[in-house]
């Protein structure tokens, strides 16, 4: 399994798959093939049909600005939901072809290839074996991951949670409309400053985590810097959770870096052994697996154990299954923001159950991520970020 930096990335919205992953792709594509004079690529599937909601023309103008961009929405039986197809030209003539999958988190992978991104660093291939070896060596989740990744993780992690806090503080100043045409009024400013009469403890947590959420959601709609956690459309889920607990609460950085990592190790069991892309397996692989992460950093933080850790993680993701991804004209705005901050709400309901009830179990971490990966691909392909079905197909421009 790939190191944890692999769930991490800062990049601009609004959506990993369809721009974070197009832009890198392109970048490194063009780095290979220098000598040409133009370029070109085709987009396929997911991308094809969201493409101008979720900016994936523009991000890869971005990255490469003398490119001719084609639009296939009829390409069946796809290898990956979301494909692209770039060529370089010199003279005239086609020097070469790649085909390219964005699949999730920002990831890109050429086909035939593994990957483009780190080096294997846990020989462990799921969260039952790792909670063994941590068992085995009387070692918490952080420790098993600072051994296995090095110290230095800590570091990046940082860097990570710092973006984090950055994008919760930008979004929680500003006021104004989303782009898109859905005249979509940001609202985190609002969550954040609007205190009900006699408002209790729990009332004031569930409205500042909102507030948190929709703050990174909101800037993410807008295409400003975030980080996939493990997407852009689930990026206000982790650090909702995360900065209310250092800012409101006062844990201290170094144990929120902790729990930052076992969130980034719970992700990347889940990008390992199922997916992280809404485009493959729906919302369930995206708001679910960022839910799930959030359960298990806080459980983290909360100093609970590691068969507790695990119930939190569980309980999140299988309370996701099924959920579909049906962006309304293929924007990150309806109903994406309001998911997250329900989501980061429902990853302190997971933790509060996995405190008291986590010898009653009967159900694996690993058993629902498997679950989650055959319930995904047995989603219709209009719930599965095509803006094809759902809310999409009731209230988009599809249904006008």
């Amino acid at each position: 399994m790939r190191s944890i930096k692999s769930v991490y990335k800062v990049g601009h919205g609004p959506s990993s798959s369809h721009t974070v992953g197009p832009y890198r792709a392109a970048k490194i594509y063009k780095n290979k093939h220098k000598d040409a004079d133009s370029y070109s690529v085709c987009l396929y599937g997911s991308l094809a049909c969201t493409g101008e909601g979720h900016s994936t023309a523009k991000a890869i103008k971005s990255a490469i600005e003398d490119i001719t961009i084609d639009i296939d929405r009829e390409e069946k039986n796809l290898k990956h939901p979301n494909t692209m197809v770039f060529k370089a030209y010199k003279n005239g003539k086609v020097i070469d072809e790649s085909t390219i999958y964005s699949i999730g988190g920002g990831s890109i992978r050429f086909e035939n290839n593994d990957g483009d991104d780190f080096v294997e660093v846990y020989p462990q291939k799921n969260f039952t074996k790792m909670l063994e070896a941590c068992k085995k060596d009387g070692i918490s989740l952080p420790e098993f991951i600072y051994k296995s990744e090095g110290n230095e993780i800590k570091d990046f992690l940082k860097e990570i949670w710092h973006a984090m806090e950055s994008e919760v503080e930008r979004g929680i100043s500003v006021e104004g409309v989303l782009p898109g045409g859905l005249s979509i009024t940001r609202k985190a400013k609002l969550l954040y400053e609007r205190r009900c009469y006699n408002e209790s403890p729990d009332v004031t947590m569930n409205r500042m985590i909102s507030a948190y959420a929709y703050a990174c959601s909101e800037e993410n709609a807008d295409e400003s810097l975030v980080v996939t956690a493990p997407t852009c459309g689930s990026c206000g889920v982790i650090p909702a959770v995360l900065y209310y607990m250092r800012h409101d609460k006062g844990f201290p950085e170094e144990e929120i870096i902790d729990a930052l990592a076992v969130a980034g190790l719970i992700g990347n069991v889940i990008r390992t052994n199922a997916s992280i892309s809404g485009a493959e397996c729906g919302c369930q692989a995206e708001i679910g697996s960022a839910c799930s992460m959030a359960a298990g950093a806080l459980a983290c933080l909360h100093k609970l154990n590691l068969d507790q850790i695990e119930y939190a993680a569980e309980i999140a993701m299988e309370h996701h299954l099924g959920l579909t991804c049906d962006p309304v004209n293929g924007l990150v705005q309806i109903p994406c923001i309001e998911r997250n901050a329900v989501a980061a709400m429902r990853a302190i309901n997971a933790v509060d159950l996995s405190r008291f009830l986590y010898e009653t179990r009967k159900i694996s971490f690993d058993d629902v991520v498997d679950t989650m990966y055959k319930t995904g691909k047995d989603l219709s392909e209009k719930y599965r970020e095509t803006a094809h079905g759902g809310l999409a197909a009731l209230y988009g421009d599809n249904n006008k």
